[in-house]
């Protein structure tokens, strides 16, 4: 899904899992400060869509996937994961419920294997899924923000800022309006400050919940009947998860980040010692310099300095061990 934005003057089109909209529009560092400040907007319209409507869909979701949805309010924001048989991460939804539909956007091209999954799941249940991506585009708008949302818009409002699911037909007249465009690196940099992880660059194909910081916010422990919640359960009350995330501040000489997968080691074995785990996600902040999220091996002692490829990383604790 390519964003009719990508024609606004300066725009250098993403990559990787963000092909498709802007990575920034030629200032990055300036796109971060306008988002951190509260202006501006981002396009996020190559994110799939997802409704599910029906007098049962809230009930529904509530047997599927790791968050208590089951009386949401209208108009409460909150995300939940779909994990495998084994707890794994598969999906993570944004989920919004406007009291006829509950609405959620989630990582690019991974609708489809979401709709076949809850397909599969419908049984006798009143309830319809639809994949709305071709018709709505995703809009972040900052916290802070005084832009105002079109009519009839649905808005999912967190606390980093409100997410527009706006009619596609609409995004270029939207953009024209609210100033200033900001790229998805900038908005990158700022989801890595703030510890937030991102399915396909935090997780891989045997990340559990707990090991980034996933409980509460998107998992509820006091329920269950979903798939995977066994693996939750267990990890919660008995034991401990493999690997944790960690912030990282990385060495500002360096001409290069590290790349999502890079290794991680001690800085005391040098390149040549164990691997113990791997950069997820890094930015360049425009206050912080060059960051990263990485997961590593729980026992990690939490100061230790590491290094990602070449490049040293001195660590803050998101998860604890």
């Amino acid at each position: 899904m390519k964003s009719p934005l990508l024609s606004l003057p300066g725009a250098v089109p993403g990559e990787g899992p963000d092909e498709g909209v802007a990575a920034h529009y030629g200032d990055l560092f300036r796109e971060q400060r306008a988002l951190a400040d509260g202006t501006g907007f981002v396009d996020l319209s190559h994110r799939g869509v997802v409704t599910v409507s029906g007098a049962d869909r809230l009930s529904w979701l509530h047997l599927l996937i790791t968050q208590h949805v089951s009386e949401l309010p209208p108009g409460q924001a909150t995300e939940a994961l779909i994990l495998s048989a084994h707890g794994h991460i598969e999906h993570a939804l944004y989920l919004v419920d406007d009291g006829e539909t509950t609405w959620a956007h989630v990582e690019p091209d991974s609708q489809g294997d979401l709709i076949a999954y809850l397909e599969s799941m419908k049984f006798f249940y009143r309830v319809d899924l639809a994949d709305r991506t071709d018709d709505y585009a995703v809009v972040h708008l900052p916290a802070g923000s005084i832009t105002e949302a079109p009519e009839d818009t649905v808005v999912r409002e967190t606390p980093y800022g409100r997410d527009l699911f706006l009619p596609r037909a609409r995004l270029t007249d939207f953009a024209e309006a609210s100033g200033a465009a900001i790229g998805v690196l900038a908005y990158e940099a700022l989801r890595v400050e703030a510890h937030r992880p991102r399915v396909g660059l935090e997780t891989d194909h045997r990340t559990i919940p707990h090991e980034l910081g996933w409980i509460g916010s998107a998992v509820h422990l006091q329920k269950g009947c979903y798939r995977g919640q066994e693996t939750v359960a267990r990890v919660q009350n008995l034991g401990k998860p493999p690997r944790r995330l960690v912030f990282l501040h990385l060495d500002g000489s360096e001409v290069t980040l590290p790349s999502h997968g890079a290794p991680i080691r001690l800085a005391s074995e040098g390149e040549e010692g164990r691997q113990l785990g791997f950069i997820t996600s890094s930015a360049r902040h425009h206050e912080l310099g060059p960051i990263a999220l990485a997961l590593v091996k729980r026992n990690v002692p939490v100061d230790a300095e590491l290094i990602a490829d070449s490049t040293a990383a001195a660590q803050e604790t998101v998860v604890e061990p």
